[in-house]
């Protein structure tokens, strides 16, 4: 395999990769576009820092790409619609430059209270203005974050220890989380409305873009200060420059714009305006931290690991992955034999979880399941966890996902249904224990098969004599059965069997098993 390195990383990062046996690694940091779309189709990995555009022409270009990973927080360089379409898995380091955009936020909250750049300027210029340079304290002052993941949190505490009251605004976390930070949870409105400084941590996308604008402006305190280290366009820089301009708002710091470079932005001509140019991850411990980070999640991925921080995959805490791992086999399974047994196009997809599984976040099964039934039905080899969400809307296939708590006959079960027209197939499966999985139902026939290998699944009539007649058939043609399983239906005198054998059965001994009398179908799938 090979790794692509197209922006800087410390050395250490690169010697993760060059100490791994089997792995090419090529440090080419001065590509043009046109040269990244030429040779990125001999590379299994692309690791990028902010330089790097990963666009769709180059993600179409990648006929062997498997993951990009992004040293860093921000992926709007990477065109994650179609590196999903692909089935490319993209990657952050989420973690990495927490402490040091943290630490940075803080330097301009402070910055921008003591007005120290523009001290700092005046004296440089041989001037001793003290009064000119009068500020502001942060104790008891109120701080609005808006969005509390990582960085948020740590900003709120550093805020804390000045004696800051914390206001915070995430939609994604829980209030009990949020009071046993201290912080009071508020909607957006009234963060506006009582905070004296207001931060953004938040990603950039259609939600948030321009969530700070002329609107917004006006539901503040006068004489607000705003802060923004997150991404360039959360704030409209045009109703910003008013604002500041009509001493509407106190100051600003910025390290993020709209456009970078900002070229000659209005902002650098406004005294009370802080600039500087994207250093919220500029530290050598966070340059360090994300490019080492980096480094091994790609390498896991490559290794056929976990992807951890995915962006276009549901993420799995370690420990919620140990217990999701068998209930992922089985789903795979499930999704995958009923995609061998549909002879029909799938219009729909319906998938139900009961007993203990449901008190779980489930959506990774979910597209475990769909991975394993389009891996049977789609012809070329290019489904994963990335991309068979998106493949099951291309082909007009409805995902319906319920939970029930009721354990009835099993403590775990995994029901799939699905449909086309008006035919239905279900199956069902469930975990003995972590090591035992099962198949339970096979639509109306309850059985207890072990999915598994080569497996012969036939429907025929119940009478007596037909185990021996297929026993006898795969006999003369050398085919060991290792196990058999029977369901059957009383009252419409009908049979449902589930064989593993240990090799494939030609199609001859097919044919010969359905020109039997009592036989209804067979079909052999492998799992």
């Amino acid at each position: 395999m090979k790794v692509l390195i197209s922006d800087s990383l410390p050395q250490e990062a690169i010697d993760v990769f060059k100490e791994e046996k089997g792995l090419e690694v090529d440090v080419l940091t001065s590509l043009s576009p046109e040269e990244l779309i030429n040779c990125i189709g001999n590379y299994h990995a692309l690791v990028i820092r902010s330089g790097t555009k990963a666009t769709k022409e180059v993600i179409e270009a990648a006929t062997n790409l498997q993951v990009i990973g992004r040293a860093g927080v921000g992926l709007d360089n990477v065109n994650i619609e179609a590196a999903t379409k692909k089935g490319i898995i993209v990657m952050n380091t989420p973690d990495g430059n927490t402490i040091s955009t943290a630490e940075h936020t803080m330097a301009l909250i402070l910055s921008l209270s003591r007005n120290i750049p523009q001290a700092h300027a005046s004296l440089k210029a041989r001037e001793w203005n003290r009064k000119k340079y009068d500020g502001t304290e942060l104790f008891r002052k109120t701080l609005g974050v808006i969005g509390l993941g990582r960085i948020g949190t740590e900003v709120a505490k550093r805020a804390q220890s000045f004696g800051m009251l914390i206001l915070g605004y995430d939609p994604y976390i829980s209030e009990e989380k949020v009071k046993s930070l201290g912080i009071e949870l508020v909607e957006l409105k009234e963060l506006y409305k009582r905070s004296d400084y207001i931060t953004l941590h938040v990603p950039k996308s259609s939600e948030t873009k321009y969530m700070i604008s002329k609107k917004e402006i006006e539901m503040m305190k006068k004489g607000v200060r705003i802060i923004n280290c997150a991404r360039g366009g959360l704030i409209k820089e045009k109703d910003l420059i008013e604002a500041l301009q009509n001493n509407r708002i106190a100051g600003a710091a910025l390290d993020v714009y709209e456009q970078e470079p900002p070229e000659d932005s209005p902002l650098f001509a406004i005294d009370k305006c802080i600039t500087v140019p994207h250093l919220g991850a500029s530290t050598r411990e966070a340059q360090f931290n994300v490019g080492v980070d980096i480094a091994k999640q790609v390498l896991e991925v490559l290794r056929g690991g976990t992807a951890r921080n995915a962006a276009n995959i549901p993420q799995i805490d370690g420990e919620l992955l140990k217990q999701l791992k068998p209930y992922l086999d089985l789903g795979e399974k499930l999704g995958n034999l009923q995609g061998q047994l549909a002879s029909m196009h799938i219009e729909e997809v319906f998938v139900e979880y009961a007993g203990d599984i449901a008190e779980y976040d489930l959506s990774a099964v979910t597209i475990a399941i769909l991975k394993g039934l389009l891996s049977a039905i789609i012809d070329d080899a290019t489904v994963n966890f990335v991309n068979a969400p998106g493949l099951a809307k291309e082909r007009g296939i409805k995902v319906v996902e319920s939970k029930s708590g009721s354990k009835e006959d099993f403590n775990n079960l995994i029901s799939i249904t699905i449909k086309a027209d008006k035919e239905k197939k279900f199956l069902a499966g469930t975990l003995f224990h972590k090591d035992d999985s099962r198949i339970v139902y096979l639509d109306e026939f309850r059985i207890d098969a072990i999915p598994s290998g080569y497996m012969l699944i036939i429907s025929n009539t119940d009478k007596p004599g037909v185990v021996g007649k297929i026993g006898t058939i795969l006999g003369n043609s050398k085919i060991n059965i290792a196990a058999l399983y029977m369901g059957r239906e009383a009252i419409k005198n009908k049979q449902r069997l589930v064989l593993n054998v240990d090799s494939i059965v030609p199609e001859e001994v097919i044919a010969e098993i359905k020109n039997q009398e009592e036989i209804l179908g067979v079909q052999l799938v492998k799992l």
